[in-house]
């Protein structure tokens, strides 16, 4: 699978996958289910690199003290919104607005989909950012996750 940035509004990120076929329904619900659940880690705010208190005490974790205070310290870091995932042939994308979130979730995101990749479904691609001139994006798309009332 090979991985490219382009410009990268957290605030306005579009993730493009480019699978080898198109995906059929099955492989398109993994492939949604990372992406939910991804997110839902984001919304409520585990992609918090000023909070990584495990990873950096290092291979011995043996009655480690958790400093709560230090967690208690940490700026919040909170993803905001998600579109639905949209396929279009062998190509998927997906808007998501970061928030505060460190790019950890990004790291999260890549590795969860190289074994994807491995695992399920060929993607042959993964572009963070920018869009694809054939498959034009609306300014920002309705979040099945957003609680406010459209008709409001």
């Amino acid at each position: 699978m090979e991985i490219r940035f382009r410009e990268v509004d957290p605030f306005n990120c579009w993730i493009w996958l480019r699978f080898s076929h198109a995906p059929g329904q099955g492989e398109r619900g993994y492939v949604d289910t990372v992406f939910d659940s991804w997110f839902f880690l984001g919304k409520l705010g585990g992609f918090n690199a000023e909070n990584l208190q495990v990873q950096e005490e290092g291979a011995e974790l043996s009655w480690m003290g958790y400093d709560q205070d230090s967690a208690a310290r940490a700026l919040p870091a909170l993803m905001h919104n998600m579109g639905e995932p949209e396929y279009r042939g062998e190509w998927a994308r997906c808007w998501l607005d970061l928030g505060t979130s460190d790019a950890l979730a990004l790291d999260v995101l890549i590795n969860t989909l190289r074994q994807l990749d491995t695992d399920v479904v060929q993607i042959e691609e993964l572009v963070i950012g920018g869009v694809n001139e054939d498959w034009p994006v609306e300014e920002t798309p309705a979040s099945p996750f957003d609680l406010t009332d459209p008709d409001a």
